[in-house]
């Protein structure tokens, strides 16, 4: 099923003539729009009037989440705030936070492009959509919104949390589709089960998940726990929020809405585009945002894109899965997390030594982060009522810093491994 048929199951010599157009407009805008493009391209010697193929787009500077930093809050707006008409912002816990607007034309298009993952999942105007997403800065949640709504479907914006009320609510207002994030699709599972609710007894058909990682076989449990269709979405605040890219029901990878990205894919070292099929860094650039037109985005997510034409008829390309990070960032509990920032709070913090490592393991279906600190050995052999307080005290700081809780472990002085080459900091035992 297709919300825009034409434009999803566009030809692709018709597709990347449309493609070239936009590109090209959209980098003469913010040439002329926003400094910081003109003062890149003005260096570069960059004439976006006079360009001639997709290919000439390598030419032109990556943009980077540093960039959108450097250029809090409207830096990079390429309309006056007048014509704004949305901001959403990132939470800035790693940093200054990001700030995304939309006119109203882009708020338009977001639901349209949100409207076509909805229906490539196989909803419908005759089905009633809970949005467990949390609503306010986070694009998740307007963003389902919009499009459940630009679709016809009939919206329950629950937001996240109170999971037997969401319970209560599915059952109450016969919900057919789950919008979350996938491990919150089997908590729900669990409490369904503590409080002896059969999901078959319920109206569910799908389920529209994204937001963190998850495996194929976290797929097929939430399928046979929910007794639903569980598809993966993909988007980012940078480039838009959801809406980037979904899978339809075919569920064999997320088409990209390349009528309105482009994408490439790069390694991640040498910046060159790798062969179709080859894992490397998605790099997007939007097509037709007014409000924030980002030109060649490092999203630092690495996948591989799918040539091989898809059974259901569109001729969007699609993306794997995301594989994992080009940088050092770890997504837990749906929040990044980036080791530097708990190498920050040990430094601050006595009796702890400059070394340690992060286990990430997922337990009932629950991402859970273990710290190991090395500590000085006066305190390793200290009272025990000595080291409870600065596992407590670590505890606490690291909960303020990253927003979520963690699980510290004091280990002797020197007994972690060290490395002579870039340290392995992280061991992730996620199954993804």
């Amino acid at each position: 099923m297709y919300w825009q048929k034409d434009q999803e199951c566009l030809p692709r010599p018709e597709l990347l003539k449309l493609q070239l157009e936009r590109l090209t407009r959209t980098l003469c805008r913010v040439a002329n729009n926003v400094p910081f493009y003109r003062n890149k391209f003005s260096e570069l010697n960059l004439h976006p009037e006079k360009m001639r193929s997709l290919e000439e787009l390598r030419d032109y500077p990556f943009t980077t989440k540093q960039d959108l930093r450097d250029n809090y809050p409207y830096g990079l707006f390429a309309v006056p705030l007048r014509d704004v008409v949305r901001v959403h912002s990132s939470s800035g816990t790693t940093g200054m936070a990001t700030v995304v607007g939309y006119s109203r034309n882009d708020i338009v298009t977001w639901s349209d492009l949100v409207a076509r993952i909805l229906c490539g999942a196989g909803v419908t105007p005759d089905d009633v959509i809970q949005i467990a997403f949390g609503y306010g800065l986070f694009t998740g949640g307007f963003g389902l919104h919009y499009g459940a709504e630009r679709l016809g479907a009939s919206v329950i914006p629950i937001s996240s949390g109170n999971t037997k009320r969401q319970i209560q609510i599915m059952q109450d207002f016969k919900s057919t589709a789950l919008v979350c994030t996938p491990s919150y699709a089997l908590k729900m599972a669990d409490v369904m089960m503590d409080m002896g609710i059969n999901p078959n007894g319920l109206s569910l058909r799908y389920g529209l998940f994204g937001a963190e990682p998850w495996s194929e076989a976290m797929r097929q449990e939430i399928n046979s726990r929910l007794g639903i269709r569980a598809t993966d979405n993909y988007g980012l605040s940078e480039i838009m929020g959801p809406g980037v890219a979904g899978e339809c029901q075919e569920c064999n990878g997320l088409h990209i809405n390349e009528d309105h990205f482009l994408v490439e894919v790069l390694d991640p070292d040498t910046l060159e585009p790798v062969a179709p099929g080859e894992v490397g860094e998605l790099v997007l650039t939007t097509l037709t945002k007014e409000a924030f037109p980002v030109i060649r985005y490092r999203t630092r997510d690495l996948t591989r894109l799918i040539t091989e034409p898809c059974p259901c008829g569109r001729t969007l390309v699609r993306m794997s899965r995301i594989m994992g990070r080009s940088d050092d960032m770890l997504i837990i509990k749906g929040v990044n997390v980036f080791p530097t920032q708990i190498e920050a709070v040990l430094f601050d913090i006595e009796g702890t030594e400059p070394h340690y490592r992060l286990i990430v393991e997922r337990e009932n279906n629950q991402d859970k982060l273990t710290v190991l600190v090395e500590v000085v050995e006066s305190i390793f052999f200290d009272e025990m009522k000595k080291q409870k307080a600065l596992v407590e005290t670590i505890k606490k700081r690291l909960a303020s810093e990253l927003g979520i809780g963690v699980e510290i472990k004091l280990v002797e002085e020197r007994s972690l491994e060290r490395f002579e080459g870039k340290g392995a900091r992280v061991i992730d035992k996620r199954q993804l």
